[in-house]
């Protein structure tokens, strides 16, 4: 949620809509398939008060992955899971660097705006400015010899 209030009637992939004879339809899976799914965790659709379930258009979408992973590349559900856990955990993991950037973009804007403002109140009145003229003359400078004394 990007903090902003939203429209209650507004439609997003993540609003759940179809039950799960749509969905099943939708998802081209069976839904005994849909409902297998859920037990196991792999995609848990939202509940109704009457614990009907409800699937958002991102749940159909991850129902086509988990077919396709299934099928076309032979992985078994579990590992399925297990992938579709690790996917979630790298989202988030990529929403907080995004965050921890935007953070660090505001922090790093402040620092300037306060080093202007360190600069800008300095008084330049009491640091008298001299151009420093480039010579090649040599100093040498020898200690004074001290009078022996009798």
């Amino acid at each position: 949620m990007d903090g902003r209030r939203r429209n209650p009637y507004e439609l997003t992939e993540e609003t759940p809509v179809y039950v799960i004879s749509v969905a099943a339809q939708l998802s081209g899976l069976h839904p005994q398939t849909l409902r297998q799914y859920d037990r196991l965790g792999l995609v848990s659709p939202d509940r109704t008060a009457g614990r009907g379930r409800r699937y958002s258009a991102r749940d159909i979408e991850l129902l086509r992955q988990v077919q396709q992973l299934s099928q076309d590349e032979g992985i078994n559900l579990a590992g399925i899971k297990r992938i579709i856990e690790l996917e979630n955990q790298v989202a988030a993991l990529q929403a907080r660097v995004a965050e921890l950037e935007d953070a660090l973009d505001g922090a790093a804007a402040a620092m300037r705006q306060r080093e202007a403002a360190v600069h800008a109140s300095y008084r330049r009145d009491l640091v008298p400015y001299q151009e420093v003229q480039q010579t090649s003359a040599l100093v040498v400078w020898r200690p004074k010899r001290q009078q022996q004394s009798d």
